[in-house]
């Protein structure tokens, strides 16, 4: 099987770019990988940036003019995928997240004052960000309506008082967006039911911020890893508000959808190198006679993973190209892009681990460890559960509106009683 999708689907740029991008991961970030279960080194992480930067890889989904490559996002999934062949690989293109979501959203709300001081420097590699949104129960998690941290007016700013959980990339981030619940009478009124949240750029060393205990989880390639983080009497003004006071679910919106798909990219273009790894050992362990390839039970994980991988390819496609030119139907079927996408891949490394036995379990290959990276995308991002019950929600819900539109009701079975 190709590890990477047809060519010729993208504009010549896009697959020039995602060529240089499968040159530089293969021949230049792969060989410095570290040992499975061990963290990227910060100063071999250094060094490999400016590898990307000088082989024209660097920040893929970056506008041109803040140092990126300038891809739409229709076609950022080919060269995710490749950075994702390489588990560190995102981090070292700084396509990983937070950052990328975070770049992403301050494009398109940040005011120019906020991308100078903020977007800039993320772009460029020189600082990391942390997104803070999921708090300890029974504030938000699952149900973002339930946002505890709140965020009040004092003076020509705001006090934002509250504390978060799992916040990746928080102990070597230089600034947090902050999800904070505001004051009603401080949002704009006209907005209804969606306002009631806002979002705050917090550099780190604002007074108040304080780096809580260090979560540990079954995956380690992410940079800062995952922490408590508090705020205590934090005082924000009002250049610190992302956007516009009292719609931070929207932008919640306007970040999430984007960023579930590039986690679908990325751990994508990581299950194209399980399924070459399996692949490999199918094609040259002999057992009982034959070539693992050869025999039915083996054929059959390598032929559904190969289903995984494609219907997943597809969905991700599909998904990107709406997102272009519909923010909120693209957000909506992200949801089950990402659900599909992170049950899929765990798959395809669950088989590769199987079929590879013994040396599937060791560090003797790196399989394992990916096991541990893709299996908390089945809950980061929202569990596959809380997607499959939104997913179930919004169908109910359009098929409902289309009825009462005037398309014919289904569901009442039609009597043929004393037809002759």
């Amino acid at each position: 099987m190709n590890s990477t999708p047809p060519e010729g689907q993208y504009p010549e740029a896009v697959e020039n770019l995602r060529a240089r991008t499968r040159q530089f991961i293969r021949e230049t970030v792969i060989p410095a990988e570290p040992r499975p279960g061990q963290a990227l080194n910060v100063s071999v992480r250094r060094d490999l940036a400016a590898a990307a930067r000088a082989a024209r890889v660097f920040a893929p989904h970056v506008p041109v003019e803040f140092g990126g490559q300038g891809l739409a996002v229709e076609h950022w999934s080919p060269v995710f995928q490749e950075a994702g062949y390489s588990p560190i690989g995102p981090a070292v293109l700084n396509a990983m997240a937070p950052d990328e979501g975070n770049m992403h959203m301050l494009n398109l709300i940040g005011t120019a004052e906020q991308k100078r001081r903020f977007l800039a420097p993320l772009a460029a590699g020189d600082i990391s960000s942390c997104f803070a949104m999921t708090e300890p129960h029974p504030g938000a998690g699952s149900d973002p309506a339930a946002l505890a941290t709140t965020a009040v007016r004092d003076g020509n700013g705001w006090r934002i008082n509250g504390h978060k959980r799992f916040t990746s990339g928080a102990t070597l981030a230089g600034f947090a967006i902050v999800m904070a619940r505001t004051d009603a009478d401080a949002a704009d009124g006209a907005h209804g039911a969606s306002t009631g949240a806002s979002m705050f750029l917090v550099p780190m060393d604002t007074p108040g911020v304080r780096l809580g205990a260090p979560i540990h989880t079954m995956d380690t390639y992410l940079p800062g890893g995952h922490s408590h983080l508090h705020f205590e009497d934090v005082l924000v003004p009002d250049s610190g508000v992302l956007g516009e006071a009292g719609l931070g679910f929207q932008y919640a919106q306007v970040r999430l959808g984007p960023a579930r798909l590039t986690h679908c990219m990325r751990w994508l273009g990581l299950a194209r190198r399980a399924m070459d790894i399996m692949l490999d050992r199918a094609n040259t362990r002999e057992i009982f006679g034959a070539h693992l390839a050869q025999l039915g039970i083996a054929q059959d994980m390598i032929a559904q993973s190969v289903m995984d991988i494609e219907t997943s390819d597809a969905i991700i496609a599909k998904c990107a190209r709406l997102l272009a030119v519909d923010a909120k139907a693209g957000s909506a079927l992200s949801s089950v892009a990402k659900m599909h996408c992170s049950e899929a891949v765990y798959r395809v490394m669950d088989r590769a681990v199987q079929l590879c036995g013994g040396d599937g379990v060791s560090d003797g290959l790196p399989l394992m460890q990916y096991l541990n990276e893709v299996r908390p995308f089945r809950i980061y991002d929202g569990s596959t559960e809380t997607h499959k019950w939104a997913i179930a929600r919004r169908a109910a819900a359009e098929r409902r509106r289309a009825v009462a539109g005037g398309e014919p009701f289904q569901g009442t079975a039609v009597s043929h009683e004393g037809e002759r």
